[in-house]
């Protein structure tokens, strides 16, 4: 059976709050209680279950005696890769990590394919004196819809006088999703080469435009003696300062989407919400769920790769009839993985989905 040595699922005494908290328990065959108590049995798992997982950390944020269960389900999917029983999906993002460093498998040589977009240069991070990096995550190298995301940041922290440079086709897939995907060897690689190419170019600091990537560098690579910051975090510092500021109204009724990987598992709460307050015009909404309460999109964890065979209200649909019952006019978050799964059906329902980096490029 399998030797789940993080999890510590001996600890468990069967409360249920893992489930009762888990966004996909109920709707999928996902039971988190369950797969603890048949790995405290010795039981067998069906091999497509664990794939029901977001990795939104809810079970283990609300776990009364810290056995980490996300971590367990990391384990099962890792003896499941082991074995090759794994959805041809998944299969395909991680055969196109191993080849060309993205999980779409798109050639590395287009990683810095949104450079030739902008209308501003920016340099390669060895021809600056800062040696502050933009990251950008694979989805956002390689997808229309999320390539705007590094174009716009880019032109925002030019406009704020801020110094960075980019990696361009030196830059790999972080390895966040790889990891929760079970696939521990390419995290290993990914890691080691993300970790010398920093070393390499000396940077100080990297500002991600993505919360996995930030999750990944910060909290998983080690000790790297890097800075890590999310995108909010560095612009909601530019507006205290004074060095970001804003020339135009936003007459907009806009509600905020926490972003787990970005709020429940870093607590990033304030900044996103500090850089909407500072627009003027711009109304403030709330989701019922929020903060370290926010419902999950479904795209962590390898799910963004894994379509299930059945069919069921998805958490997106929630939330977007959320906001439209809310009165919202827009529905803003700042990640893309919330982004691309908002997207078709708040566009089916008529409501607009902005990345937080497209609002600000209208008041700029």
């Amino acid at each position: 059976m399998v030797n789940l040595k993080q999890s510590k699922v001996s600890m468990c005494m069967q409360c249920g709050i893992c489930t009762a908290s888990c966004p996909e328990a109920g709707i999928t065959s996902l039971n988190i209680r369950m797969l603890v108590r048949k790995n405290q049995l010795n039981r067998g798992i069906e091999k497509l279950t664990p794939w029901f997982c977001t990795s939104c950390g809810e079970c283990t944020l609300r776990c009364p005696r810290s056995v980490n269960p996300s971590e367990m389900i990391i384990d099962l999917r890792s003896v499941f890769v082991e074995e090759g029983q794994i959805p041809i999906s998944i299969q395909k993002a991680l055969e196109g990590t191993f080849v060309q460093k993205n999980p779409w498998g798109r050639p590395r040589s287009k990683r810095g394919a949104w450079l030739d977009e902008l209308d501003i240069k920016v340099p390669h991070i060895s021809e600056t004196k800062s040696k502050k990096l933009l990251f950008s995550c694979c989805i956002q190298a390689y997808d229309p819809r999320c390539m705007v995301i590094p174009m716009n940041v880019a032109r925002i922290l030019n406009k704020g006088g801020v110094e960075f440079g980019v990696l361009g086709t030196e830059e790999a897939c972080c390895g966040n999703e790889i990891r929760r995907m079970g696939e521990f060897g390419l995290y290993e690689e990914l890691q080691e080469e993300n970790t010398a190419t920093f070393q390499k170019y000396e940077i100080q600091e990297i500002i991600a435009l993505s919360p996995h990537c930030m999750n990944a560098f910060k909290n998983e690579y080690g000790d790297l003696g890097i800075k890590v910051s999310h995108y909010t975090e560095v612009l909601a510092a530019m507006i205290e300062d004074g060095s970001l500021t804003f020339n135009a109204s936003y007459n907009t009724k806009v509600i905020y989407h926490d972003p787990c990987f970005l709020g429940k598992q870093n607590k990033i709460f304030e900044e996103p919400r500090n850089i909407l307050k500072a627009i003027d015009g711009l109304e403030l909404l709330e989701f019922s769920g929020s903060r370290e309460n926010s419902l999950c999109c479904e795209g962590g964890g390898g799910r963004m790769f894994y379509e299930p065979e059945i069919s069921y209200q998805r958490n997106s649909e929630k939330r977007v009839l959320e906001a439209i019952q809310k009165g919202a006019d827009v529905l803003t978050t700042a990640c893309p993985f919330c982004l691309m799964n908002f997207e078709d059906p708040a566009t089916e329902k008529g409501l607009p989905v902005k990345e937080l980096s497209e609002i600000i490029m209208e008041v700029l």
